[in-house]
């Protein structure tokens, strides 16, 4: 490949997702906005890809024997409109830059994922989901508009009412419609930078489906913890965490000192030196989640947390992907629809028996869906958690869930992915064709390649 002028780095390195497997090498290059345009010429016939932080768990950020870009840019870049409470950003800051110029302003993200280390780019190629999307949906919804570059090196203005076939393409689209350079998005104002949050430990799976359906409404944020290896009457045991951004008046005299105060930090760090097997086991895992859950109060209201303590837990811990040895690990996310409860619950069932050592799994709920035919939220239930790579019959176990997941009329989320097939892709997202055409009318050669596209059949 062509040495490029004016390109900061340059060389091939294996790449993986968050998940630690599946590793694949491509040429990496870190370049500003303006030079992208000639980066892209040096593409291959694998074609080109950009790449955020790397928190897709999967391969969905990985481009083997391809190009792969990481835009630069600085959330001191970013313009923010108070009277309009947008912030016009290069798609390369990450939420974690941007909210530490944001929240001392008054203003939030309209939404986060639960790590805040990704970047803008990716949120919108993700189409990002947090703990409101009952209430406000997800990235998407909120971007007024955004600037992206095509296959054949022109810029476009896209939004909601520009070219809007190529702009919901684009979201949740994982990068494969073009390069987003900056967006415009709008924003959350808010009074404080603490949380009132209400927890309230719930003992089955019923009762918890029963609350999060009575109250999750009452609330902008909602997540429950579930414990996956219980079972029997306690099946689907869990802390449920509802709250909304804190006002002035529930504030304590030394909190209004600093109301907007913002600063969260790395608390630890996990040593590269991590036995292959790892530290997550069925043991360590049993105990954590009965640790867990007796902790949590039988209910509590009101009580003021930190954003990075409700929003982004794990982000205190940095590089806690490697607890789970040199295998990694695998997420497994999907959705099925209001009033399939039950194959929820048999997933879960499941997982439970399986022996699959899960210390992380969140179940929310879903409101209405965007107008993007790739974005993954749908109303319904969603369930996320984390297994070692390790797991014996894993492949096995998963592809069981798969068909509980798709018969019940639900899909799979690609930013979680690693592991599923083109087959469970065209069932899960029936709007697949649409959006190939919109791809394909302003990528026809297919320059804009991942792994995940070509192992998803997204770039046939």
């Amino acid at each position: 490949m062509a040495i490029l002028t004016g390109v900061s780095m340059q060389n091939r390195r294996p790449l993986t997702g968050w998940g630690r497997t599946n590793a694949t090498v491509a040429e990496v290059i870190e370049v500003p906005n303006h030079e992208v345009a000639a980066a892209v010429k040096e593409a291959g016939p694998r074609g080109a890809l950009v790449r955020g932080l790397g928190r897709s768990y999967g391969d969905a950020a990985q481009n083997a024997g391809g190009l792969v870009l990481r835009l630069l840019g600085s959330a001191h870049q970013a313009v923010l409109d108070p009277s309009l409470a947008t912030v016009t950003v290069p798609a390369g800051v990450n939420l974690d830059e941007l909210l530490r110029v944001l929240v001392p302003r008054g203003f939030f993200v309209p939404v986060t994922p639960g790590t805040r280390f990704v970047t803008i780019g990716g949120a919108i190629a993700s189409d990002i989901h947090g703990k409101n999307h009952h209430v406000e949906g997800s990235f998407g919804n909120h971007v007024r508009a955004l600037t992206l570059l095509l296959a054949d090196g022109s810029t476009v203005v896209i939004g909601p009412q520009q070219q809007p076939e190529l702009f919901w393409a684009t979201i949740g689209g994982m990068g494969l419609t073009g390069v987003i350079l900056d967006a415009t998005v709008g924003l959350l104002p808010i009074e404080t930078s603490r949380m009132s949050v209400d927890t309230t430990r719930i003992p089955d799976l019923d009762a918890l489906f029963s609350a999060m359906s009575d109250g999750d409404d009452d609330f902008r944020y909602s997540v429950a913890w579930i414990d996956p290896q219980a079972k029997g009457r306690h099946l689907g045991r869990s802390v449920l965490g509802r709250g909304d951004h804190a006002r002035l008046d529930q504030l304590g005299p030394k909190e209004l000192l600093s109301p907007l105060a913002y600063g969260p930090k790395q608390l630890a760090s996990v040593p590269p030196l991590v036995p292959p097997m790892g530290v997550i086991n069925h043991a360590t895992v049993a105990a954590f989640n009965e640790v867990w859950y007796r902790k949590a109060p039988l209910h509590r209201e009101g009580e003021l947390k930190g954003i990075a303590g409700f929003f982004h837990p794990l982000d205190m811990v940095s590089r806690w992907n490697r607890v789970y040895g040199s295998s990694g690990m695998v997420q497994y996310q999907f959705v099925v629809p209001f009033g399939e409860e039950e194959a929820m619950r048999t997933v879960i069932e499941r997982l439970s028996v399986s022996g699959a050592a899960s210390f992380l799994a969140v179940l929310k709920r879903f409101g209405a869906g965007n107008d993007s035919p790739l974005s993954f939220p749908a109303p319904g239930w969603t369930l996320a958690l984390d297994v070692p790579g390790s797991a014996r019959g894993l492949a096995d176990l998963l592809h069981g869930l798969d068909r509980l997941v798709l018969d019940a009329g639900g899909r799979h989320y690609f930013a979680k992915d690693g592991r599923t097939t083109a087959a469970a892709i065209r069932q899960g997202y029936p709007r697949l064709e649409e959006w190939k055409a919109v791809r394909d009318s302003v990528d026809p050669e297919h320059v804009w390649q991942s792994d995940l596209s070509r192992r998803l059949g997204l770039t046939d």
